[in-house]
Order: structure tokens, then sequence, then C-alpha cells
């Protein structure tokens, strides 16, 4: 069976009980349309407030409701720690990074609760930032950052010594991060130098959305990871903003004020031009470049619906996942991640969220 959910991020709150309200309101309503009668995976975000809450008696009794509705917890999104909807995001989505112990205590309590929700022959994964925001970074803090990620998987060799369960932690390479591209995500398990048997509880999490930013090639990118022997705990299914000659000055009405969207633009000559941002973007870079080419085409890490290839004012990048679904081993774990869908223009929040999430995973399934 595939194992295909959708990230509970989408929807907004922070503590335990905003999570479980969540689940009961709206992942009920997906699973009774797409997996009446059969276990569907959940993908839960866990905020740093939220695995907090979280009691032996509580986790008790909510593996107790997903057994009585027919879920299993798959995967959990620990990458943004504090508040991710209706406040101004940006940089601070990956604070705590790498650097900071708060992230190893975030990651590992994550891990204690996805070790006891996880069935006995599914793989599990916890996504997280890669490593930290780029401007923010000097490579002497690599040292600190290998002392952390080597305490959070050797708490995971321990869960798995006395559960039989393996949990991969998944850094997710992301524009503007430390860890954006394919090359990079290669070097950094070469630069963390794991040992047997901490490396096989290190792995990345694949976002469709990010790589496609970058102007990756899908199955060239994937094979080359495959072919370096780097775990992959998840593929996020998500697609990004795709804008084309005139269509480039369309993206500024995408500009909103809470979520970071990092752009890569490609000139006549095949250069690659990045902004951290939409404003930045067009403030220094923009349409007509005086400094150089033009610009042809415009990526912008915005989760847009993956089911979308237009949106009326520019393209999306679902072409990205065409090419890259089909070939997919069936046993790799799948999350759908549109978690932008509240700050959409107007006009593309039509259908409700359920809805929404309905169209896209239906969709995903018939690409395989």
């Amino acid at each position: 069976m595939r194992r295909l959910t959708y990230c509970t991020n989408i929807h907004p709150g922070e503590s335990w009980a905003d999570a479980r309200a969540n689940l009961e309101g709206h992942l009920l309503a997906v699973k009774a349309a797409v997996s009446p009668g059969a276990p569907f995976p959940i993908g839960l975000r866990l905020s740093g407030q939220a695995v907090e809450e979280i009691d032996d008696r509580e986790a008790r009794r909510f593996q107790r409701w997903c057994d009585e509705n027919q879920l299993y917890v798959l995967t959990v999104n620990g990458f943004p720690h504090g508040r991710f909807h209706g406040v101004s995001v940006k940089e601070r989505v990956y604070d705590p990074d790498w650097r900071d112990p708060a992230r190893v205590v975030y990651t590992t309590a994550i891990a204690d609760r996805l070790i006891e929700w996880l069935p006995a022959d599914a793989p599990g994964s916890i996504s997280t930032v890669p490593i930290a925001w780029a401007p923010s970074f000097e490579p002497e803090a690599w040292p600190q950052v290998r002392a952390n990620v080597v305490a959070v998987v050797e708490h995971l060799d321990r869960l798995a010594q006395s559960s039989g369960k393996a949990l991969v932690l998944a850094f997710e390479p992301e524009p503007g991060c430390v860890i954006e591209t394919t090359e990079q995500a290669i070097a950094l398990f070469d630069r963390l130098a794991l040992p047997e048997p901490l490396s096989r509880y290190a792995g990345l999490c694949y976002d469709c959305c990010h790589q496609a930013v970058q102007f990756e090639e899908p199955v060239e990118s994937f094979t080359r990871l495959q072919a370096a022997g780097v775990p992959i705990g998840k593929v996020q299914v998500s697609s990004s903003l795709r804008a084309r000659g005139d269509e480039i000055q369309n993206l500024l009405g995408f500009d909103e004020p809470t979520y970071l969207h990092q752009v890569v633009g490609r000139d006549e000559e095949g250069a690659l031009h990045r902004a951290s941002d939409l404003p930045v973007f067009f403030g220094r870079v923009g349409r007509g470049r005086a400094d150089g080419p033009p610009l042809t085409e415009c990526r912008v890490h915005f989760h847009v619906p993956i089911f979308a290839d237009h949106l009326g004012r520019c393209g999306t990048t679902r072409f990205f996942l065409e090419e890259l679904l089909p070939g997919l081993d069936p046993a790799i774990a799948l999350e759908v991640e549109t978690y932008s869908f509240d700050v959409l223009p107007a006009e593309l929040r039509r259908d409700s969220v359920a809805e929404s999430l309905v169209r896209e995973l239906v969709w995903a399934e018939q690409r395989f």
C-alpha cells in the first residue's frame, strides 16, 4: 500500500488541543473522502508547545482514537517549532536551528511520542530545518551542529533498540538555507560523517517545491541522492509558483507578510539569480535587469495546490511532480504539503481546505 497523506501544518493552531481539533474537524473528513474503508496515515505537525503538552496518558488516549478511526501516525513535521500561522513568520521559522540545544530537546521529544504511535512495520520520519538560515550562519558553528545532530541520532538509536522501530531525522533542503540544493544535501552527510549504525537515522525530507525552485531536474536530482546512499525519510508532494516572460511581473501579487517567498530567476544565458523574498526580488533583481541579460523565468517558494498547472496570473511547477512521482518506490512515504492555503489570493481559495486537500490527494494518487 502506498503511504500517501497530507501535512497537518495547513491547519492553524499551536497547542495540542488545536491539533486534536484539526484532526477531528478536518482530517476525518479527508479520510472519509479518500480512504473510507482502509487505514489512513497522518502527517502530523507538532509545535514545541504541543509536544510539551502531551503526557503519557494523553499519548495513550490519542493512540486509541487513531485505532478507532483507522488512522496511524506515519511522520511528524518537526520543522517549525513556534507559531506558524497568523503572524509574520519569515526567517523565524528556522528558530531554534541546529546550532541551538533547544532544537535537540524539541526533536527528541517528538521522537519519544512518534515511536509510541508508529506501527511496527512502518518506518517513520521527523522532518527538520536544513541546519539554519544561511545569511545568519558561520562555518565555525559546524562542530556544534554536528554535536547536536549526533545527540539526536544517538537518541533515535536507543529508541530503535528498545522498540524495534526506526525513525529518520529528515533534513529538508530549502532555498536560502545552509542546505538548499541536491549537491549540498549530499555534502551534508559527508560533513556530518556519522558512524554506523548512527548514519541510518539521518536522511532527507525531499520537498518537491523547494527543489523545483532551484531549477533542478526532478529525476536526476532524486537519482543522485539515491546513488549517494542518502536515506529518504519522506517526499513532500508540493508545487511552487513559476512565471515566464511577462508573467514575472504578476508574482508581486503573491507577496504577503507571513512567510518567506524565496525567488530564483534564470536569465537568457542560463545563470541563476536569487533573492530572499518577493519584495527583495522586485527591489534588487526585477524583470528587466540593467546589469545583465533579462530574466526569462522565475520560480518562487510559495506552496500552491498541486493539481493546478496555471493560476491565471502565472504558472506552477506541477510538471516537476508529473516527472518525479510515477517512478518513486511505493515504500517511500509521501506527504502533500500546501500549508500556505490561507495566504493564497482569494480567487484561489474557492474550495474549502478539506475539498482542496481531497483534490490534491486524488490528483497525487492518479500520478502513480
